[in-house]
């Protein structure tokens, strides 16, 4: 399997396919097909078998699929059969937040270190996690094992904290600043600007006008 051929699109189906999965582990049920997933997650059953067959033959023609043994299957291909310690920068509104989400929790990734250079905000707690100096960053990578930073900080000390963190070793950053960042090609960068998508939402809602 050679990762980098297979479509990004295909990466976060799998995402929703292996979520909807759960819950049909919720609920007992035991098998399913590839129409049940598309009906499940609202695509096409050629779409679903497609994404699967990148990653080799699952399931029983004419029976389907076992719930748990595909669940487990898109877990292992996520990486999301292990743990992932992850360093947030930014102990704001917006980082403060997403410290204290459970769903990063319940998906195998673990805020074990928030850091911020706020005198007001360092030492105070957010959930079982100490609000930490961002002098410590590097000493915490290391420690920790880390290779997830989140950066939750205005745009003009964005890239200064993203320098940081490759620096440190962080291999994948999670990027909430509206400023486009400059990586090296060995780091994994994703962007998550809320504005683009209210604006996507705008623009889609003007047309209908």
């Amino acid at each position: 399997m050679k990762v980098y051929k297979i479509p990004e699109a295909t990466v976060m189906r799998l995402s929703v396919y292996s979520r909807f999965l759960h819950q049909l582990i919720d609920e007992g049920i035991t098998t399913v097909s590839s129409g049940d997933i598309a009906r499940g997650v609202g695509v096409s059953s050629a779409q679903v078998r497609k994404d699967l067959a990148y990653f080799g033959e699952f399931g029983t023609r004419g029976v389907g699929y076992r719930v748990d043994e595909l669940y487990g299957h898109l877990m292992k291909i996520l990486g999301l059969d292990q743990a992932w310690n992850i360093i947030l920068v930014g102990a704001g509104k917006l980082g403060s937040a997403l410290a204290l989400y459970q769903g990063f929790a319940e998906r195998g990734f673990h805020v074990s270190t928030v850091v911020d250079v706020d005198p007001k905000r360092i030492g105070t707690k957010l959930g079982d996690v100490e609000v930490e100096p961002i002098s410590v960053l590097q000493e915490r990578v290391k420690e920790k094992n880390i290779r997830v930073g989140v950066v939750t900080v205005p745009a003009s000390a964005a890239q200064d904290v993203t320098d940081l963190l490759v620096e440190a070793g962080i291999k994948a950053i999670l990027n909430f600043s509206p400023r486009v960042l400059k990586v090296p090609h060995r780091v994994i960068l994703r962007n998550v600007d809320l504005s683009v998508n209210l604006e996507v939402l705008s623009f889609n809602l003007a047309l209908n006008r």
